[in-house]
C-alpha cells in the first residue's frame, strides 16, 4: 500500500497521468471516495494521458459507461447509480475488461468482494479529504503487486 498526497486537482490529474503507462489489457482501477474527493479529476487525467490532451471526458453519471479508443483501449464506468452488481455487466463491464482496460468510479455497486467480476489485476485507490488537499491510498493486487514500485507521481 502506498499513499500520495494530492494537495491540489493537478496532482490528482498527476497521478492519474502517472497510472495510465502502467495500465494493460484486462485490468481494473477502482476508484473509492465520497462525493467531491477528486475521483473524476484523476479519471480525467488517465483518460487524457492514454487518448490525447484535449480529449473532452464527461463524468459517465448518466450514461454509465464512455469507452475511449487508446492503447489499451478504455472504459471509463460510474456505477453510482446501479441498484444491483449485475447491471455493471449489462453496461459493458466484461467487454470492457476483455478488450481493455476499465475504470470504474463507486466500485462498491460491485458489491462486497468485486474480484470475482474483475480480473486478478486490480489497482485500487481511495481518496480522502486530507485538510485543504486530499490523500489518495493506493494498493494493488495481481500485476499491480509490482506495479506499484514503477507508480511515481
Amino acid at each position: 500500500m502506498t499513499t500520495f498526497s494530492l494537495p491540489d486537482a493537478e496532482a490528482t490529474t498527476r497521478l492519474g497521468e502517472a497510472i495510465a503507462p502502467l495500465l494493460a489489457p484486462g485490468e481494473a482501477v477502482l476508484l473509492y471516495g465520497p462525493l467531491g474527493m477528486g475521483k473524476s479529476t484523476l479519471a480525467r487525467g488517465l483518460i487524457r494521458a492514454l487518448t490525447r490532451p484535449d480529449e473532452d471526458v464527461p463524468s459517465p453519471t448518466f450514461t454509465l459507461v464512455q469507452f475511449y479508443e487508446s492503447d489499451p483501449p478504455i472504459a471509463h464506468f460510474d456505477l453510482y447509480r446501479l441498484t444491483r452488481p449485475e447491471e455493471a455487466f449489462e453496461v459493458g463491464l466484461d467487454e470492457a475488461l476483455d478488450e481493455g482496460c476499465a475504470l470504474i468510479e463507486w466500485p462498491e455497486r460491485l458489491g462486497e468482494n468485486p474480484s470475482h467480476m474483475l480480473g486478478p489485476d486490480r489497482l485500487t485507490i481511495t481518496i480522502a479529504e486530507d485538510g485543504e488537499g486530499r490523500l489518495a491510498t493506493v494498493s494493488g493486487a495481481g500485476a499491480w503487486e509490482a506495479k506499484l514500485k514503477e507508480l511515481h507521481v
